[in-house]
């Protein structure tokens, strides 16, 4: 696996290797031993470890996101794609950080294989951008509803550029995300 840093301190891509032939493709997905040392090799944090792996299934053009866990369960988060394609956003919302309120924005696809690591202290969106697209990620902390907090999609502060399919006007958002505070109301770790 290759690791990749990104313009977010601890915002992380990686690239699995895959091997192919005629009868189709093999990748490990995920390998604790190879994650650990790639990270340190980086001079990155170890996280703790997953919990909880997520599987969503969307239409193109629903956004979900921005989202986050206050402590005592924060996530960090390994995202991938494994049907379809999505417009994955990590948001940087660590009060103090020289890219406070900044984003990263990448392709995910089941064609290009890659995945996002996003640590906690980010708050975390995607858009589909095909139908029936297979969004998975591993928590390192399990769902707290009682810790979720959001953060409005479509904030004008951010200026996240959302690049929505061909005949979408609007992205199809849950109510929550429709009326998440702006990133200057949120409550943030």
């Amino acid at each position: 696996m290759r690791l990749t840093k990104t313009p977010l301190a601890g915002v992380l891509t990686l690239e699995p290797q895959a091997f192919a032939d005629d009868r189709g493709w093999f990748m490990e997905s995920f390998n604790q031993p190879r994650w650990e040392a790639a990270l340190r090799e980086l001079g990155e944090p170890v996280p703790p470890p997953f919990v909880q792996d997520n599987h969503s299934c969307s239409r193109a053009g629903v956004l979900r996101g921005l989202h986050y866990q206050l402590p005592p369960h924060a996530q960090g988060k390994l995202v991938r794609v494994v049907q379809g394609a999505a417009w994955d956003v990590a948001l940087d919302i660590r009060r103090g950080s020289p890219t406070f309120g900044r984003w990263f924005g990448a392709e995910l696809s089941a064609a290009n294989r890659r995945q996002i690591w996003i640590p906690p202290g980010f708050a975390h969106a995607f858009l589909a951008l095909v139908d029936d697209t297979h969004f998975l990620y591993k928590t390192t902390d399990l769902y707290a509803k009682e810790c979720e907090r959001a953060i409005r999609w479509d904030d004008p502060a951010l200026a996240i550029r959302w690049p929505l399919p061909a005949g979408v006007v609007a992205p199809r958002v849950a109510p929550k995300d429709a009326t998440a505070p702006a990133l200057a109301e949120a409550e943030l770790p």
